[in-house]
């Protein structure tokens, strides 16, 4: 990480236990201010246990929680922050517009066109004056979001909010979530079982299995990883590359180690290009295609199904 690098929340060693279940195990994340961080594990892995303690809903067991590069007066920083996590808190009886002005009164905003604004911007002001208990899921969904942006806040975190929406309330959301990113710089925290989706959206990711943050990466690191190509184990990796240049004009290769070459091109020719390389002079130890989709490559990473 970069020293000058400015972040939303980092947390160092956060951990909740139940009883002798460690739910979240020393997790220590990092989310830049600006990025959608996807935040992906199997359910009960513990994302709804961490974003809770961040959101101030659970006390940590042990660990330190630093938003907007500050761990002190924790409860100031978190009216920097709107949450939506599990069901959105609403009265299902009330219309969209009522449950709206409550939360404004309860938080103490005196703009009361705060509450259009919100409906606007969730695409909800046609239905404002409808009842919630009428509101399909993905309205129910914006509104929740709409509920959690009421504050302005820069730093949103959503857990799951797309699970269970059809295709086009899945793209409801993701089109509400890349505008609040891009139009209103909200760092956004956001879990999801629905992998593709996410991946459509998120600048940086972090992986958790069994309450432990295994691994966080950037998007493009993601892409890189889940590159396909033709992967060839050679003696010599200067003379293979050399004819993979002037036999076939291949420059989309690179070269991670001194015996291997991974070919990001002309893939139909694979068998064309090992009878080169050995005509050519060059011990071909191993041949492979490697690369994987999104959605395979985290499923290594968590462990078989999502589930």
């Amino acid at each position: 990480m970069e020293m000058n690098t400015e972040y939303a929340l980092r947390t160092y060693g956060l951990t909740k236990t139940y009883r002798q279940h460690r739910a979240v195990d020393n997790v220590s994340m990092n989310v830049r201010k600006g990025d959608i961080y996807g935040f992906i594990g199997k359910n009960g892995a513990g994302k709804t246990t961490f974003m809770k303690m961040v959101a101030g809903l659970a006390n940590p067991t042990q660990g330190t929680i630093e938003l907007f590069g500050k761990k002190e007066a924790l409860e100031r920083q978190r009216s920097r922050v709107g949450c939506l996590i599990e069901e959105p808190g609403y009265y299902p009886y009330m219309t969209a517009m009522d449950n709206l002005e409550i939360v404004r009164r309860n938080l103490g905003i005196a703009e009361r066109d705060i509450t259009h604004e919100m409906l606007d911007l969730v695409k909800l002001s046609g239905a404002g004056k409808k009842k919630i208990e009428h509101f399909s899921m993905g309205m129910k969904q914006r509104l929740g979001i709409a509920i959690a942006l009421m504050r302005n806040p820069d730093l949103l975190i959503l857990d799951e909010p797309i699970n269970g929406l059809d295709p086009s309330g899945i793209r409801e959301i993701r089109d509400l979530l890349i505008q609040l990113n891009r139009e209103r710089q909200t760092t956004i925290l956001v879990s999801s079982h629905i992998l593709g989706e996410l991946s459509k959206i998120a600048t940086r990711y972090g992986i958790i299995r069994e309450g432990v943050l295994v691994e966080e990466f950037d998007a493009e690191a993601l892409e890189e990883r889940c590159r396909r190509c033709q992967k060839v184990v050679v003696d010599d990796t200067a003379a293979a590359a050399a004819i993979l240049e002037v036999r076939f004009g291949i420059t989309d290769y690179d070269v991670p180690d001194t015996h291997m070459i991974r070919i990001f091109e002309r893939y139909d020719e694979a068998e064309e290009i090992n009878r080169a390389l050995v005509t050519g002079g060059v011990a071909l130890r191993e041949s492979v295609f490697a690369g994987q989709d999104l959605e395979g490559y985290f499923m290594e990473l968590l462990g078989s199904t999502m589930a």
